[in-house]
């Protein structure tokens, strides 16, 4: 092989005679050098992470699997908190549900109505055809708005079934306070409201109330609930008991024999108050019986009946 050189300050040329064999293991060796460069750079390329090798590809996909079970379990502790919360407001309805059983079965004894009609013992019973949908279930948030519909309708019913009960209570506190019933438990009606002769002076006057006659001893009592604010002799009247119920209502109990309460008793409707006798302007045993609404006598009959 001939190598020839140029020079450019004498313009001369130059041939050299290269070997052969020489040139080929020139070339082999420089082959080898761009190999082993190349291999060289290579793994400098890989140290810095380009190429991993089989350990770091085994520690990056547990890095991997690590992020996925804490991912994993960040959604199960959601899923246990939202059923959590759940559970705590179907408790929360429970304990309403209980509390709304409880007024009923009062509301009902308040009421007298049919226990076997209205038995909250029982499950409401139901029924009639309905189209299912296939394939839909009930999600979460359905579940949410559900519960929130029924708390609403739970606490609406309460509020309802509360002031039923309060208004049968005040009705049946009226019916109570408001005079009612005959005020002795044995005798007759002797004398009537209104005018008639006076027994003593045979002239016309105002009988402000009714006068029972009945064996001496014998029980009078209240008519209607209240609370006793007399308990002592009146002039005219003997020995007398007037019990007051509210709502302009006042019972007077006169002539009586003793009187069983004091001042300040609150009484029952039927309890015992006085005993028939015959003290103050009497001409025998019996009782005088007078209503008084707003401080004017009314007719005892309206409330005592036949």
């Amino acid at each position: 092989m001939n190598v020839i050189f140029y020079s450019n300050r004498g313009g001369r040329a130059r041939q050299f005679q290269i070997d052969r064999r020489l040139a080929l293991v020139g070339g082999v060796s420089v082959f080898l050098f761009v190999i082993a460069a190349v291999f060289f750079a290579g793994m400098r390329v890989g140290g810095g992470g380009f190429f991993l090798t089989p350990s770091s590809q085994v520690l990056e996909w547990s890095r991997q699997l690590e992020s996925q079970r804490a991912q994993v379990q960040e959604v199960r502790t959601q899923l246990q908190e939202k059923v959590d919360a759940l559970a705590s407001r179907v408790g929360q309805m429970n304990a309403q549900v209980i509390r709304l059983d409880a007024l009923g079965r009062r509301l009902t004894e308040m009421a007298d109505l049919d226990k076997g009609e209205f038995n909250f013992d029982t499950v409401p019973a139901q029924g009639g055809p309905e189209r299912l949908l296939d394939g839909v279930a009930a999600a979460a948030p359905d579940l949410s708005f559900m519960l929130d519909g029924l708390a609403r309708q739970l606490q609406d019913r309460e509020r309802q079934l509360a002031v039923l009960e309060s208004l049968i209570s005040t009705r049946k506190l009226s019916r109570q306070i408001v005079p009612g019933g005959r005020p002795v438990t044995q005798g007759w009606i002797s004398s009537y409201f209104g005018k008639r002769a006076d027994p003593f002076t045979g002239r016309t006057a105002f009988h402000a109330g009714l006068d029972f006659a009945g064996k001496e001893g014998s029980e009078v009592v209240a008519v209607a609930s209240g609370i006793v604010t007399w308990s002592k002799d009146r002039f005219g009247y003997g020995r007398t008991v007037e019990i007051n119920h509210g709502n302009g209502y006042v019972t007077r109990y006169a002539h009586n024999a003793s009187n069983l309460v004091g001042v300040g008793t609150t009484v029952q409707k039927g309890d015992p108050i006085a005993r028939i006798g015959s003290s103050g302007r009497s001409t025998g045993p019996h009782l005088h019986f007078e209503v008084l609404k707003n401080g004017r006598p009314v007719n005892p009959m309206t409330f005592v009946g036949k």
